[in-house]
Parts: C-alpha cells; structure tokens; sequence
C-alpha cells in the first residue's frame, strides 16, 4: 500500500495534464519523474482518474522502454552498448561498475537506492563512446577507472 502523499501528488499531476485520455503519457511520464518509477498501484489510480482501462494503461505502461514498475536508485546510470560504445569496450565499463557497486545483470539497484545501472542500446553520442549518462549528463571517453571514479564521486567519496 502506498502512502497517500503517492494520491495526493498524482492527483495534483493529473489536474496539470487534464482528466482526459490523451494525458496518460505525460502523467506517467511526470509520476516517474517525481519517483524514478511507476508504482503499479498509481498506475492503476491514474488510469481510474482519467478514463482509461487498467489493461490500456499497462500496455502503455510495459511498451515503452522508459517505464520502469521497479523503483530506482537516486542515481540513474545508463551504460551504452551501442555498437560504437561496445566496440570500443563499454563492456568492461560495465562490468567494472557492477563489481563496485555489488550489481549484476540480474540486480540493477543498490540496496541503500542510491545507484541503478542498466545498458541502454546508444545514447546518441557515438563519437564520444564509450559512454554512460549519470540521470541527465552525459560522461564521454569512459575507461573502468573513469568509471569508478565517478561512482566515488557521486558517492562523495575522496577522488
């Protein structure tokens, strides 16, 4: 069960967007935004609130790749392994990430919440790869060092 300030916001992004059909994807979008995922309860919630059908909502919801129903850390990583990136080694970028950070393929959250690393099929900025985009700022030229430096970094840690 979620607590109610989760209603109260969604409520309050609904009324922005309109109580209409058409403001489903810009609802989830600014719920996402507020919490770095899409509870699927509010899901639910927003899709009573403007009209939809649960199922429509989470079709919606599930085709996007953006959507994501798992919660997120306050740090959002996104490795690239575009063809460009993975050709010139963001794979051990990765893996240099997911041994400091204690993640794996399978597990993408630190437990604290802090950091989430996934691999995105290219971020658009080929030559500058390999890549990785921490929330909204791109990181060009990154080595498995680099990497972990900035994991420091964000971590407040001493470089």
């Amino acid at each position: 069960m979620l607590d109610q300030s989760y209603y109260a916001k969604a409520d309050e992004i609904i009324e922005h967007h309109g109580r209409k059909s058409g403001a489903l994807i810009p609802v989830m979008q600014d719920i996402q935004g507020e919490y770095r995922y899409l509870p699927g309860e509010l899901l639910s919630y927003v899709a009573d609130k403007i009209g939809v059908q649960e199922a429509k909502a989470y079709s919606v919801a599930t085709f996007y790749e953006n959507f994501s129903f798992e919660p997120k850390g306050k740090y959002i990583i996104k490795v690239c392994d575009g063809t460009a990136c993975h050709v010139r080694k963001s794979g051990p970028v990765l893996d240099a990430m997911f041994k400091e950070l204690g993640l794996s393929k399978k597990k993408h959250t630190t437990d604290d919440m802090v950091f989430t690393v996934e691999t995105v099929s290219c971020l658009g900025a080929c030559g500058l790869a390999p890549t990785l985009m921490v929330n909204d700022k791109v990181h060009p030229r990154m080595t498995p060092e680099k990497a972990i430096a900035l994991i420091q970094e964000l971590r407040g840690e001493d470089v």
